[in-house]
């Protein structure tokens, strides 16, 4: 199952607000992704606005027309001509409003998906650089949700949302600054109405905006919750937990449920509302022009005509034009705000940290001769330190024999929360080295040291006499073997998955792993043996065959220093015995740290450490250990499984 589950973001605590640079940070990468295409998008979308505004001049002209005329007898031919050649000029601003639409959308379905792609390699490349305690304290279902449904809003918000505003806010520009041309104490009266419903706009979008960030996170919350269920589907049914399932479910689904009513409720009803303040708009600038016209009211205008009916018709479809535009832009409000809350989410994958590695030391293949290690470029079976000084320029090499060593180390998962206390061991060069104890004692975590998935808060450790800290991680963890409890096979062949330990291992190398491992003769009852396509983590694969690649895989890696973390937890006596041959093999001339629960594994061991409640609080031989009477006696005669 997922870990940390519900350890994301806290949820029923209010509303979260939209960090303020989102908007400006998007469109920032906008331009970075696409430094030519978005200016040519750019481009085509103003002026697509603004053909769009300039009916209403055109409408003038053609009622100024018809009105001189009627009032001079001029001829209907003279009238004629100008009304067609105004159609003329409209038509043509349509078709290149026509041209310049089909290039901005052909344009902005590049920009989108191509945007959301690289964002999408952007995010999985950081994921990859990220400590392990992020995926332990975040919940699974929640990192994939940033995939999917942030993604899907960020989509919608570059491909119609921006646009569709960019365009409502160059026609209310054109649009007001006609309306000046044409009669300032009509344009007063519209920015009076533009300001009720901006205010409007405030109050009611700043509601839906805080919720949606909030629906955005329960989203998350509910898929990873489904997920973990999904992947535990098994314990699910054999615990007959179905019932309790379904209420937990119900309990996250009512969260969304209420956060998502919150958002659409403020929502849906702007829209309305803004509708009815542009009905009234015009309504009330219809009677203001008529009693401006009718009672011969002086025109302040740049234009400086009087009020007229070829003023005030146009006038009113302006009204409407501009309320409409204000209105769309109250209508891409939801998705805005979606759009804006999972880029935070996006740009939050993107903008962590990653996992500091400041070590200079690195592993290179090397050639002894003579007691002398030197670099060498080909595979020989001998690795070595490099060491690189400073201080005087030199560089020293220290072949990789497993010599570890853990000197009083304390550490802590959490701040003033230690669970290992002054732990000190030694580890030899082709010694077998066991931990029991209880869960949660303190074993795997003395593993997850040792690969620097975690750092710990006091001691040292040091590998080959070199202060961990100095190694590279790469190639820190690249000398060391590790066989987790949880086994994780990936798509593709069984071939495919042992070879995952080494990738330049040849076809013979992963056979010859997989029968060290004990694992040859199964897979050649597949049913294309080496072949076979290994789907959904191997789910084709029994338990015990799911480990044996496992093992096989830490086999073809070949390191001087192994952790077989319950690696043969899941397999049957028959083939433990079976296994265990071929992990004697594996682990001959290897530093090897095991942590099991079978009696049978630890009692061969060199070197036997007791832990409790992250202390070592016995150690030494079966042998030894068995004659003292303490902790470990206990556990051997008391049961043949430690727990």
């Amino acid at each position: 199952m997922s870990k940390g589950m519900g350890k994301g973001p806290a949820m029923g605590k209010g509303p979260i607000k939209v960090k303020k640079g989102t908007a400006g940070r998007v469109i920032k990468t906008l331009f970075g992704f696409y430094p030519v295409m978005m200016p040519l998008t750019l481009v085509c979308i103003v002026f697509n606005a603004v053909v769009s505004s300039i009916p209403s001049v055109f409408m003038q002209r053609v009622i100024s027309s018809v009105e001189e005329s009627w009032n001079s007898g001029a001829l209907w031919d003279t009238v004629g001509k100008a009304i067609i050649n105004s159609v003329l000029i409209l038509a043509v601003f349509y078709v290149l409003s026509l041209a310049s639409g089909f290039i901005y959308n052909q344009t902005m379905a590049i920009i989108t998906q191509g945007t959301l792609k690289k964002l999408r390699v952007k995010m999985f490349n950081n994921m990859q650089n990220l400590p392990v305690k992020f995926f332990d304290t975040n919940n699974h279902g929640d990192i994939m949700s940033h995939y999917t449904n942030d993604i899907d809003t960020l989509r919608q918000m570059v491909s119609q949302s921006f646009p569709q505003l960019l365009i409502s806010a160059i026609t209310i520009t054109t649009v007001f600054f006609i309306m000046l041309y044409f009669c300032v104490w009509l344009s007063l009266v519209v920015l009076v109405g533009v300001i009720i419903m901006l205010l409007v706009t405030k109050k009611v979008g700043g509601g839906s905006a805080r919720y949606f960030v909030s629906q955005q996170i329960a989203l998350g919350k509910e898929e990873g919750y489904i997920e973990e269920i999904m992947n535990g589907q098994k314990v699910v049914k054999v615990f007959c937990h179905e019932e309790e399932s379904k209420a937990d479910f119900d309990r996250i689904n009512e969260e969304l449920f209420r956060e998502s009513e919150k958002a659409n409720k403020y929502a849906n009803i702007l829209g309305p509302i803004l509708n009815n303040i542009g009905n009234v708009l015009y309504v009330v600038v219809a009677i203001v022009g008529g009693f401006l016209y009718l009672n011969n009211v002086p025109n302040v205008s740049l234009s400086g005509m009087a009020i007229s009916i070829s003023v005030v018709v146009p006038f009113l479809n302006m009204t409407k034009q501009f309320a409409g535009s204000i209105g769309q832009v109250s209508h891409q409000i939801n998705s805005v705000i979606m759009g804006l809350a999972g880029t935070e989410r996006i740009f939050d994958i993107i903008d962590r940290e990653p996992e500091v590695d400041d070590g200079y030391v690195t592993l290179v293949n090397a050639r002894e001769e003579n007691g002398v290690i030197t670099e060498c470029a080909e595979r020989t079976g001998t690795w070595a330190w490099k060491h690189p000084h400073q201080a005087d320029g030199s560089v020293t090499y220290t072949k990789l024999c497993g010599d570890v060593v853990l000197d009083d180390v304390d550490f802590g998962y959490e701040e003033n929360k230690t669970v290992l206390h002054n732990v000190t061991l030694y580890a030899e060069p082709g010694q077998k080295v066991a931990f029991v104890g209880a869960t949660g004692a303190g074993k795997t975590t003395i593993t997850n040291l040792l690969n620097r998935f975690y750092d710990i808060a006091d001691g040292k450790i040091r590998y080959d006499g070199i202060n961990i800290n100095k190694i590279k991680k790469a190639d820190l963890r690249r000398s060391l073997g590790i066989v987790l409890q949880d086994t994780n096979l990936f798509t593709g062949t069984v071939m495919d998955n042992i070879r995952y330990g080494r990738l330049d291992a040849s076809d013979e190398d992963c056979v010859s792993a997989a029968k060290l491992a004990g694992a040859h003769d199964f897979i050649t009852r597949l049913p294309k043996g080496y072949d076979t396509e290994l789907t959904e983590n191997g789910s084709n694969l029994s338990q015990g065959q799911r480990q044996l690649l496992a093992i096989s895989r830490a086999a073809v890696a070949n390191p001087p220093v192994m952790i077989l973390d319950e690696a043969t937890s899941s397999i049957d006596t028959h083939t433990e015995a079976v296994v265990q041959r071929g992990m004697d093999a594996l682990m001959k001339g290897r530093t090897v740290f095991l942590i099991a629960h079978r009696l049978s594994t630890v009692k061969n061991s060199d070197v036997i450490m007791v832990l409790e409640q992250g202390r070592i609080i016995e150690r030494g031989n079966h042998d030894k250990l068995i004659s003292e009477k303490g902790q470990y006696y206990s556990l051997y005669t008391g049961a043949f499984e430690l727990e």
